[in-house]
């Protein structure tokens, strides 16, 4: 069973109109005479992959940018202050909820350590033959929070996971724009561990990230980041330090590996071709992270699928979010065990949400 930590499945829904109730290679041939693949991929996700590859849950996000960073008249999910973000993610949820309404057979929202357990009682049973997608709502990019006070609106509108940065943010410095938290972003995590949120700090910057460690009492994870020790030469501050996964595993922490090749090897361009990379680099960053831990219960999967690349974007085993099913025998071949290998693949995570996930709401 696979859980898949990141999915930006709201905002492709808005941005290009994409249905994920059918099959990426269905959204790849209503695309193929338009822009979109030029400006974000082809497709690797939808729910007949979902079937295929076993994934019975995944993070679906909240997921605007700051106009600074629009990259043309078609990237409409762009904020220009905080009002404007709280709409577009407002909106989003909205996006998610309609989704689960229209389609209960194919998607459910989960809030709750119950909708959880139901869930999987129907993937684990198969009382059904194809088991509904449960959806676990993250906000990623914390500026469509206005106040600290809107917090509880969030939490009970069924937000469970909270990234404050993408890039920076008015909390704290993020990807391509560093910088230490701020005090409004210190109230932020006051708030949200009053009442149980995740913290994500994928995107934050390292300085912010270190201080959260220390700061933060609940839960954390990385839900899509690669470790920089195996990317060469490289001086983003998008990738996790092994300073910050050493302090993230100290937390009980888990991370999610990204399968986009410019996350796997350094410099790679779409010019070299997919098979410049190959699923064996994804498997050094779950080894990377294995082996500093001692075990394999803090990594996972969080894929990024359809979250600003696709099909042509990622390693040359991949079709669709089915094929990662193709990292089980690659994690046999290297000696993880049966037990290892549901970790990663999704018991991480579920252990994860059984931990935060509220009884009720």
């Amino acid at each position: 069973m696979i859980v898949d930590a990141h999915q930006d499945l709201a905002w492709n829904i808005l941005t290009f109109g994409r249905d994920y109730t059918g099959s990426a290679a269905a959204t790849r041939q209503r695309e193929r005479h338009s822009e979109i693949p030029a400006q974000n991929g082809d497709s690797l996700l939808g729910w007949d992959d979902y079937q295929k590859g076993n994934v019975a849950v995944v993070f679906s996000t909240l997921f605007a940018a700051p106009a600074r960073r629009q990259l043309g008249a078609w990237d409409t999910q762009c904020y220009r202050d905080e009002n404007e973000a709280h709409q577009r993610y407002s909106a989003q949820l909205d996006t998610y909820q309609r989704l689960a309404d229209e389609h209960p057979q194919k998607y459910r929202l989960v809030q709750t350590s119950g909708d959880l357990a139901e869930i999987l009682a129907l993937w684990q049973n198969r009382t059904v033959q194809h088991p509904p997608v449960g959806l676990v709502v993250l906000m990623e990019n914390a500026e469509g929070v206005r106040s600290a006070g809107e917090l509880e609106m969030w939490w009970q509108r069924g937000v469970r996971m909270i990234g404050p940065a993408w890039a920076g943010t008015r909390f704290c410095g993020g990807t391509g724009e560093p910088g230490p938290i701020t005090n409004e972003g210190y109230r932020l995590l006051d708030g949200m561990a009053e009442y149980g949120f995740v913290l994500d700090i994928s995107h934050m910057d390292e300085k912010a990230v270190l201080q959260a460690i220390d700061f933060y009492p609940g839960t954390m994870i990385a839900s899509h980041a690669n470790a920089s020790a195996l990317l060469d030469d490289t001086d983003s501050n998008r990738f996790l330090s092994d300073r910050m996964i050493q302090g993230l595993l100290e937390r009980d922490a888990v991370i999610g590996v990204v399968p986009f090749n410019r996350f796997l090897v350094s410099g790679w361009k779409k010019s070299e071709g997919r098979q410049a990379v190959t699923l064996d680099h994804l498997v050094a960053q779950i080894d990377h992270i294995c082996q500093m831990a001692g075990d394999a219960q803090h990594v996972g999967i969080g894929s990024d699928f359809d979250g600003g690349f696709g099909l042509q974007s990622v390693p040359a085993e991949l079709d669709t979010i089915a094929d990662l099913q193709k990292i089980v025998p690659l994690l046999a071949q290297k000696g993880y065990t049966e037990a290892h290998i549901a970790a990663i693949m999704g018991q991480s995570w579920l252990s994860i949400l059984n931990k935060n996930l509220p009884e009720s709401i």
